[in-house]
C-alpha cells in the first residue's frame, strides 16, 4: 500500500456506472438525478466507466467498446458535455461522494487522435507494424512507454481531469503499464490533492500467459507501490471455479490468507461479486436467500466493496458493453434493495470499527466471519449453499442479530438458517472462546 493511502478506503464502497446504459437517456443526467439514491446505498466513491469518444475502426458492436478510446481529453457528445460533468461532480461532492473516472493508458482505439499526431508513441513489431499485447483486443493498439514524451502527455491528461474536480482514477489493466509511470503520476498529482488510485490488476493465468510471451506484467505486490487499491482478480478465479462446481470454497478462503500474508501490510483489495466484465451474480446463483448470504459475505471481506449499478436490485442481465442496453430499473427487486442497502451500510460500519478479521468454514457451505475490536465482536454466520438442518459447533454465542434485532443464543449446536446472521456481542458478556 502506498504510504499516503487514505485509511478510510479500507471500508469504502464504490459504485460503478456505465453512462450509456444507466438509463434510457444514456447521458450524465441519468446519474445526476440519482446521486442521492446512490449515496444512500452506503457509497463513498462513484466510478464512471469510460465516457470518451470511441474509435470507429474495427469497432465492436454498434456503439463500440468504451475501452477503445479515440480522445483521452474529451467526452463523447451523446453522453454530455464537460461543463455538465463538472456540474455533476459538484453535486456528487455536495452529497459526500468522491468521483473516480476510468483511465485506459495501455491502449487507444485504432483511429485515435494520438495515432494521427504521434505514431511513434505506439508499440511496434520487428517490421514496424503497430501491435498489441493481447491479440483478441482487436479494436485497439498498444502504447509504447519507452517514449518519455508519452509519459508527460498522459500525466497532463490526468491533471486536466483533476483540475475539473475528479478525485480518483480506476486504471484499466494497470499491470500492463510500467509501474514507474504510475509511481511518477501518483507522486506528481498527489502533491496538491488526495487522489485515489485503483488498479484493475489481473488474474494469475493472464499474468502468466503474458509473461510467457515476454511482456513485463506486474504482480499485485508490485502494483501496490503506486496504487491504493487493487482488484481481487488474483483470487476471484477460485470463486468462479467454485460457482462452476470445479473447486471447493476452501481454495478462495486460503487465498484470503495468502493475500493477508504475501501482499504489503494493510493492502486494500476491492471485493466484488460482479462487474462489467463478469456475469451478474443473480444469473450465477439460484435463489434470493443464497444471494443475500453471498452479498453479506463479500461486503464483510477486508477491503473496499464494489456495487455494479443494478446489482442492488438483483438484476440478472449484464448490460451489453457494445450496444445501447439500458438497465430496466422498474423491473428490479425492491425487497432485495432494502436488504442490500441495510447490509452494505452495516458491513461498512463494522469494518470501520474493527481491525481483527477471521474467517472459517464451520460446515460445508456454512461460514463464520468474525470482526472484533477491544470491546465488541461481530460474529457472522452465512449459509452460502442454501443448506438446512442442525450442525455441531465448537463455540457459544449470545447476542443480538443486527439484521432482525432478534436475540440469538448458540451453544454446541446450530440450526442452519436461510438468512444471514450478524450477531453483535459485547466482550465482557460473551462466553466466546471459553
Amino acid at each position: 500500500m502506498a504510504i499516503d493511502t487514505p485509511k478510510w478506503l479500507k471500508n469504502s464502497v464504490i459504485y460503478e456506472v456505465f453512462v450509456r446504459n444507466y438509463g434510457n437517456a444514456g447521458t450524465f443526467t441519468d446519474i445526476y438525478n440519482d446521486l442521492e439514491r446512490i449515496k444512500a446505498l452506503g457509497t463513498d466513491i462513484i466510478w464512471f466507466m469510460p465516457f470518451y469518444p470511441i474509435g470507429k475502426v474495427n469497432r465492436k458492436g454498434t456503439h463500440g467498446s468504451p475501452y477503445a478510446i479515440k480522445d483521452y481529453e474529451n467526452i463523447t457528445p451523446e453522453i454530455g458535455s464537460k461543463d455538465y460533468f463538472m456540474k455533476l461532480i459538484d453535486k456528487a461532492h455536495e452529497n459526500g461522494l468522491k468521483v473516480m473516472i476510468d483511465i485506459v493508458f495501455n491502449h487507444t482505439s485504432q483511429d485515435s487522435k494520438l495515432l494521427e499526431t504521434h505514431p511513434e508513441w505506439f508499440l511496434k513489431d520487428e517490421y514496424g507494424n503497430i501491435k498489441r499485447k493481447v491479440e483478441s483486443w482487436n479494436d485497439v493498439y498498444d502504447l509504447d512507454y519507452s517514449n518519455r514524451e508519452l509519459w508527460d502527455y498522459l500525466i497532463n491528461v490526468l491533471y486536466g481531469w483533476v483540475n475539473i474536480g475528479v478525485d480518483g482514477f480506476r486504471c484499466d489493466v494497470a499491470p500492463l503499464v510500467p509501474i514507474e509511470f504510475w509511481k511518477e503520476a501518483r507522486e506528481r498529482l498527489n502533491q496538491n490533492k488526495e487522489i485515489i488510485w485503483l488498479a484493475e490488476s489481473l488474474d494469475l493465468n493472464f499474468i502468466y500467459s503474458l509473461r510467457k510471451e515476454g511482456y513485463n506484467v506486474h504482480s499485485d505486490a508490485e502494483v501496490y507501490q503506486a496504487f491504493d487499491l487493487t482488484y481481487d482478480y488474483d483470487g476471484f478465479d477460485y470463486l468462479r471455479s467454485y460457482f462452476r462446481g470445479e473447486k471447493d470454497l476452501s481454495f478462495y478462503l486460503n487465498h484470503l490468507f495468502l493475500q493477508q500474508t504475501m501482499l504489503p501490510t494493510n493492502s486494500i483489495k476491492m471485493r466484488f461479486l460482479e462487474n462489467h466484465d463478469n456475469p451478474r451474480i443473480a444469473s450465477v446463483l439460484n435463489g434470493k436467500d443464497k444471494i443475500k448470504n453471498w452479498s453479506v459475505f463479500y461486503n464483510l471481506l477486508p477491503g473496499a466493496s464494489l456495487i455494479y449499478a443494478g446489482q442492488e436490485l438483483m438484476f440478472d442481465k449484464l448490460p451489453n458493453l457494445f450496444e445501447k442496453d439500458p438497465i430496466k430499473w422498474n423491473n428490479g427487486d425492491y425487497e432485495f434493495l432494502s436488504f442490500f442497502k441495510k447490509i452494505v451500510n452495516k458491513c461498512k460500519e463494522i469494518k470501520s470499527e474493527c481491525d481483527d478479521f477471521n474467517i472459517r468454514e464451520i460446515s460445508k457451505g456454512i461460514l463464520e466471519i468474525i470482526w472484533s475490536n477491544e470491546e465488541k465482536e461481530y460474529i457472522t454466520i452465512l449459509n452460502l449453499e442454501d443448506r438446512y438442518g442442525e450442525i455441531p459447533v465448537d463455540f457459544s454465542v449470545y447476542g443480538i442479530d443486527l439484521l432482525s434485532n432478534e436475540i440469538i443464543s448458540i451453544e454446541k449446536k446450530f440450526t442452519i438458517r436461510k438468512s444471514p446472521l450478524i450477531i453483535q456481542v459485547n466482550k465482557r458478556n460473551s462466553s466466546w472462546g471459553e
